[in-house]
């Protein structure tokens, strides 16, 4: 057996870590100046439209299968940047859809399963927007099997956005019932700020869901959750609308806060 040289160790390293870079930015130089195109020019027919989407799913095809080189949460950070840049083009989304959002979180969240963030945005994309919350579910199943109650401390969070969408978006409340006690479980072995809460949140919507899986109180418990988190206007918007729609009522607090009463 012949053992490398700490020299050549390190050549070879770096070599592998230089190989990894120049494969990321071959990559990103496929996609920019696209984008560059596409955000400078707000004419495009819908055909030139459709061509640039086809390009896009080839792109994450190829990424998917692409290897990081050890770069994992490099690679999940600068696909992240792509899918906010393909969100928040609201004017292109609007004349085509959000039908790669999903796309973009299997990369993602395949590189680093641990960017809590990120399911948020999965939800939010995939389940509201793009109208696949099978999808979004399926790929948060596959990526809370790799986390653990307090790595990281905030983990829980997967488990409620997982029973959040069950509840909203397909109506299954066992299946919702039994996320919402995973993640009042993991939430009691968290130590991150606000964990205690989130339990015990977590904990009476599962008590509803249990007492019936149509529970109109777990449904306002489970929008007042999606209101919190919404990370743009048109979501927090839809969430007041549905607390609304099922009889829960705002009431203004003195600190310009407010308080959700439940029928």
């Amino acid at each position: 057996m012949e053992l490398a040289s700490p020299r050549h160790h390190w050549r070879h390293t770096l070599a592998a870590a230089l190989t990894g870079l120049v494969a990321l930015g071959a990559i990103a130089s496929l996609q920019v100046p696209e984008l560059r195109r596409i955000q400078g020019d707000r004419t495009f027919a819908d055909e030139e439209l459709q061509q640039q989407l086809l390009l896009e799913a080839s792109r994450l095809e190829l990424l998917k299968r692409s290897p990081a080189f050890g770069y994992d949460n490099l690679m999940a950070n600068w696909v992240f940047l792509g899918f906010v840049q393909y969100f928040g083009d609201t004017e292109i989304r609007q004349r085509t859809d959000y039908s790669l959002s999903p796309e973009y979180f299997e990369i993602i969240l395949q590189r680093d399963p641990r960017f809590i963030l990120a399911y948020t945005f999965l939800s939010t994309s995939a389940s509201q927007y793009a109208g696949v919350p099978e999808r979004a579910i399926e790929i948060m199943d596959r990526n809370v099997s790799r986390l653990h109650p307090n790595a990281p401390p905030d983990s829980y969070f997967v488990w409620r956005q997982k029973a959040i969408d069950e509840l909203l978006f397909l109506g299954d409340g066992e299946t919702a019932r039994q996320s919402f006690e995973t993640a009042a479980d993991w939430a009691e072995q968290s130590s991150f700020p606000g964990s205690d809460n989130a339990a015990a949140i977590s904990r009476q919507t599962a008590q509803f869901l249990a007492q019936s899986p149509d529970s109109t109180a777990a449904q306002i418990a489970a929008w007042m959750l999606v209101l919190q988190n919404a990370v743009d206007e048109r979501t927090q918007q839809n969430a007041r609308d549905r607390i609304e729609s099922l009889g829960g009522q705002f009431i203004e607090n003195p600190d310009g806060g407010f308080t959700i009463r439940i029928p």
